[in-house]
């Protein structure tokens, strides 16, 4: 039976996983994302830690069907990616330029978020479905669309950026991108605090998170679940701007399901209970509806997306 490595590269940590091609899971292992800037450095630890532990089971490289990598960053469909921000490299490609340190084994790399919604719908929350709309609620929104199977990469590799559309042009502060309004500003973990912070201090209603330092969106959650009537309201308009995004999908892709991941995911239910009434008000054109449902992969969906982008081939 065929076996892959499927790699997500992150800002702190680089994880790896070995794969049978019909999905198990043979080991995971992860080292610290080291680059210098240099995306010799990025190449280098990756290819030191896959020989290593490869030996240690008594394979080399040559004998992977191939290794498949998320990355954090836009991946045109030749495999250029123009920079990678969190890491501080410019100018690569992983397809090409990785093999020549693992022995010439077949490398593809995808958006990192792209590569998560594919190890959903492969292992994950969106298991049986063919389209599928994965977001990332996390210090950002990440998102990947899959249609039909395929994922929807774009032409210029920023195809399922939904994180940055803008959903209130009325915004006064920045996003991270340098634009205002962004959806990420809202959904996101960071975003969910920050209107906390707002709404706090606009008004004088009573709330537990009055006496809480260093707000986070765990906390803001928590006290809604909670019946904090603050916290819920404040929740309650963060998703609504998802729900209106999520319409906006459904218009464009019309997914079977979107599944909801990352941090703030795990409020749950009483999430996705929020953002489908959301979602629900803005689809007015048929009844049929995507689902909603949780992630369920965690922080390995990377990993499993990744191996998925050799395993599809």
């Amino acid at each position: 039976m065929k076996q892959c490595i499927g790699i997500d590269v992150g800002g702190t940590t680089i994880k790896f996983g070995l794969f049978f091609e019909d999905g198990r899971l043979v080991k995971k292992w992860e080292i610290p994302t080291r680059t210098g800037g240099r995306k010799e450095k990025l190449y280098q630890d990756i290819a030191s830690s896959v020989h290593k532990e490869l030996a240690a089971g008594g394979m080399t490289a040559r004998e992977l069907a191939g290794i498949g990598v998320g990355i954090p960053g836009p991946v045109l469909p030749d495999g250029r990616i123009g920079g990678l921000v969190n890491l501080g490299i410019h100018e690569l490609n992983l397809n090409a330029e990785l093999p020549p340190y693992l022995d010439g084994v077949k490398v593809s790399a995808a958006n990192d978020a792209n590569a998560a919604a594919l190890g959903e719908i492969w292992q994950g929350g969106g298991k049986d479905f063919q389209s599928m709309v994965l977001l990332t609620l996390g210090t950002g929104v990440g998102c990947g669309v899959i249609v039909n199977g395929r994922l929807i990469t774009g032409s210029f590799g920023m195809g399922g950026e939904l994180g940055h559309i803008i959903m209130n042009p009325h915004e006064t502060e920045a996003c991270n991108c340098g634009g205002k309004g962004c959806l990420e500003q809202y959904t996101s973990a960071t975003g969910i605090a920050r209107m906390a912070r707002r709404q706090l201090a606009a008004c004088e209603m009573p709330s537990s998170l009055r006496a809480v330092s260093g707000l986070t969106a765990r906390d803001v959650l928590d006290a809604a679940k909670a019946g904090d009537a603050l916290a819920a309201e404040i929740v309650d308009k963060c998703m609504r701007y998802l729900g209106l995004a999520m319409a906006y999908v459904s218009h464009m892709t019309d997914p079977e399901c979107f599944v909801i991941g990352g941090g703030v995911s795990r409020a749950g239910e009483y999430l996705l209970e929020v953002i489908r009434r959301h979602y629900e008000s803005f689809m007015h054109i048929q009844k049929a509806q995507a689902e909603l449902r949780l992630a369920t992969l965690g922080n390995d969906a990377g990993i499993y997306g990744a191996a998925r982008l050799i395993l599809e081939k």
